[in-house]
């Protein structure tokens, strides 16, 4: 049925940027907009994903050290060069992606961007500030370890992705990194921080020959490609029944209930999107199914709420709760009834209108700003390709009851998920 589905197209035509591929394989986004600001955004496809098991944790750790210093930069100075222009800087690393980004005056874009490229492409990893940096990482781990939602929610991925590398932790596992060496994040940087695997965006006042000219020029000689092992996951085998874990933890006040589903990736993009829409449909604001009947009608949970995260390999579906312990079971029982009902009835117009626009006034408000715009850009050239970032807002007002009939009759079965519950220890537990 899945099969019959429409399939979004890039329409290069209706993209607003300029893209282009320099003979070495990196990616080059331009868009020149009417404010006086200038963010760069790179993107390196390094996240996570790319980890061996043993290594788990490399990425976002080097994501710490790239800011660290080049044979020309010493360990702070970089930060100082853009605050003292006013500017901002920043970098998040996933499970797809690491990227880091600078905001500054458009007038300063020619001073500061040869320094972030410096950073990106000669980072020297220093020995001392590595074993410094780590002491961060590992307080960062700890205190994930204090946070039950985030306890929660990776037990989430790793129940649904047992096998596939989004089931690791993006932090990293603290006996893991604690064996990791300079030399070994090294070798990580120089495999994997290649033009090929990295994609600069510039949005803001700039013109697009003083992109084109800065761009060639700061980005023009990496490091030689070393080699580093590589994941080798097993094959995911799809869900074929409830996977099930139950955590107990102490000073806890509120349960929580969290189900996961897979759902496509971008090989899939218009599913995706579908799939998003039943996410705002049935718990994405006050008004949508599962927020209004268990929260504002039956008062079984304090809190509920939806999310839809599109990955390269295998999107997440997911909900979340917040509730009493003796409200689990039945609340999760209602939920697979409207999921059921998802499958068996086609929303109505009205509904589904107002979940578009929902969407839709979304994407429009996050796309106001040079660095808004530049993520976005980013992020698709991470996980796909750059045209399609400007394709979301048609495809979802495009969608139908019937199509999203279809999808969740196809992925969010009530029948397999992954679910992970919290509890309050008991006194026996503790």
């Amino acid at each position: 049925m899945v099969a019959l589905l429409k399939t979004p197209l890039a329409d290069n035509a209706s993209f607003p940027a300029r893209h282009h591929k320099f003979k070495n394989g990196l990616s080059l986004i331009h868009q020149q907009v009417a404010m006086p600001v200038v963010t760069v955004d790179v993107w390196v496809k390094a996240g996570a994903a790319v980890e061996p098991e043993a290594w788990s944790g490399m990425a976002h750790f080097l994501e710490h050290m790239i800011f660290k210093g080049t044979p020309r930069l010493a360990p702070g100075s970089f930060d100082q060069i853009i605050e003292t222009r006013g500017g901002s800087t920043n970098a998040a690393t996933s499970h797809d992606y690491a990227h880091f980004f600078i905001s500054t005056a458009a007038a300063d874009f020619a001073e500061t961007l040869p320094h972030l490229a410096d950073l990106l492409l000669h980072a020297v990893i220093p020995d001392a500030e590595f074993e410094r940096e780590r002491h961060v990482v590992l307080e960062e781990i700890r205190q994930s370890y204090d946070d039950p939602d985030s306890i929660g929610f990776q037990a989430l991925l790793s129940t649904l992705y047992p096998t596939h590398p989004y089931g690791q932790p993006i932090l990293g596992d603290a006996a893991s990194l604690l064996e990791r060496t300079p030399q070994e994040m090294r070798w990580f940087h120089q495999a994997h921080y290649q033009p090929d695997n990295m994609t600069v965006v510039v949005v803001g006042d700039v013109s697009w020959e003083q992109a084109l000219e800065q761009v060639s020029r700061g980005f023009a000689e990496f490091p030689t490609r070393a080699d580093c092992p590589r994941p080798s996951p097993s094959p995911e085998l799809p869900l074929s029944q409830i996977r099930r874990r139950d955590l107990t933890l102490p000073r806890l006040e509120m349960a929580r209930l969290f189900l996961g589903w897979k759902v496509p990736g971008v090989e899939s993009l218009r599913a995706a999107y579908g799939l998003d829409l039943l996410s705002a449909l049935i718990a994405g604001s006050r008004t949508s199914r599962l927020v209004r009947e268990l929260r504002e009608e039956r008062g079984l949970v304090q809190e509920i709420c939806g999310g839809f995260s599109l990955q390269r390999d295998s999107s997440l579906f997911a909900l979340t709760a917040w509730l009493e312990p003796e409200q689990l079971d039945p609340v999760e029982a209602i939920i697979g009834d409207r999921l059921s009902e998802l499958a068996a009835v086609p929303v109505s117009a009205a509904e589904l209108q107002r979940c578009q626009r929902l969407l839709c006034n979304d994407y429009a408000f996050s796309t106001e700003t040079a660095g808004q715009l530049a993520g976005l850009y980013g992020y698709y050239s991470a996980i796909a390709q750059p045209e399609l970032a400007v394709a979301y807002p048609q495809v979802i007002a495009d969608f139908e009851p019937a199509e999203l009939q279809v999808l969740a009759s196809e992925y969010l079965s009530p029948l397999r998920y992954a679910a992970v519950t919290l509890r309050p220890a008991s006194a026996e537990d503790c």
